[in-house]
């Protein structure tokens, strides 16, 4: 399943690569197609399996999808589930495309054959973010929950380069592969991927059963300039998510990032479950509004929730901390911790007692 690591706000590096398109502020909306999946990942956010009947229909969701354009964002992740699984999936490709969004995707990469990639590309598909949790294909498989992903997932990034179909690597951070997680950023670059996006673990959905598997406050701290380090080093992006801390170090350490901003949630960021309810990212259970009863765009211009977190009235140590306004601290996590406040501070952070 996509779980944690397929539908966050990290595509905009294998979008735009000229001076105007990084000037460009860039709103990203992705859309759980559906509970769909054809794994079943230790991690899953969404606890994905089968199809819940309520999923939108075509119709609901070219609808939504025009209202997404209409509100100005710029691109459209398509997330699950598994959004291969969606018999309608390149239509709804195709309709992004069309209203002007820059469609990309979030997948586990076992269901693309050379076909699909053709057809995804033709339908306007930009880019593909595939999962990768380790360089060992039977610790992979076992993550996954399904016995030759990993191979199928490298046989779908085969066929993404032969499509000429841009593709990123995925990986969620738990305490089992934190020591090889620069090994798969190099990894990630010998298979021509523009990015390695490495997803740090929010004890939600599946991922609450393995929430002892979450790292350490100080591991994550030196995992966190170990990536950025070896990002330079091998010469690909990386891009640390639920991890907003990360702009923060790159600070500390002395390393360039073209990023502007650690959490994105609400700000130039949402997500859309399968059944239309909008919420601020994937790993938060407050609902900003329903696409059944509101329109997408006005749920984005006006929902109180939005609202709160666009006034970055931060609370505890979040709210005093020198390097507030780069990183925002998770508000994931300042949500699950601290009985849903979003404005609370991001406990997962070795800065926080240290924040004048």
């Amino acid at each position: 399943s996509l779980s944690v690591d397929d539908d966050v706000a990290s595509f905009d590096i294998v979008l735009f690569r000229d001076k105007e398109a990084r000037e460009e502020q860039l709103v990203i909306v992705s859309w759980m197609t559906t509970n769909c999946c054809n794994l079943m990942c230790a991690h899953c956010y969404q606890n994905a399996d089968e199809r819940n009947e309520r999923e939108l229909s075509t119709l609901e969701a070219k609808v939504m999808i025009s209202q997404i354009a209409q509100a100005g964002f710029k691109v459209m992740i398509f997330s699950g589930g598994e959004p291969l699984l969606r018999g309608d999936i390149f239509e709804l490709v195709e309709h992004a495309a069309s209203c002007g969004l820059r469609p990309v995707f979030g997948t586990n990469g076992t269901l693309i054959t050379p076909k699909v990639a053709r057809r995804l590309k033709s339908a306007g598909a930009c880019a593909m973010g595939i999962s990768i949790d380790s360089v060992n294909r039977e610790e992979h498989d076992s993550f996954r929950g399904v016995q030759g992903a990993y191979e199928a997932a490298l046989s779908g990034i085969e066929a993404c380069r032969e499509a000429r179909l841009p593709f990123q690597i995925h990986t969620t951070v738990t305490d089992w592969n934190r020591e090889e997680i620069c090994d798969i950023t190099r990894f990630a670059k010998e298979l021509g991927a523009m990015n390695h996006s490495i997803f740090f673990l929010v004890p939600v959905g599946r991922g609450a059963d393995i929430a002892d598997e979450i790292i350490g406050i100080e591991q994550n701290e030196k995992l966190l300039a170990d990536i950025l380090r070896t990002g330079r080093e091998v010469g690909i992006e990386v891009k640390p998510t639920c991890a907003p801390q990360f702009m923060r170090i790159a600070d500390q350490i002395g390393i360039e990032t073209r990023y502007s901003r650690g959490c994105l949630a609400g700000l130039t960021y949402c997500v859309v479950g399968s059944e239309g309810i909008v919420r601020p990212c994937a790993y938060m259970q407050e609902a900003a509004g329903d696409v059944r009863s509101q329109p997408f765009d006005e749920i984005w211009r006006t929902s109180p929730l939005f609202q709160k977190l666009r006034i970055q009235a931060y609370k505890g140590s979040c709210g005093v901390c020198e390097y507030e306004s780069v990183c925002g601290g998770c508000r994931a996590r300042a949500a699950f911790y601290h009985d849903g406040d979003v404005l609370e501070q991001d406990d997962y952070c070795a800065w926080s007692g240290r924040a004048r």
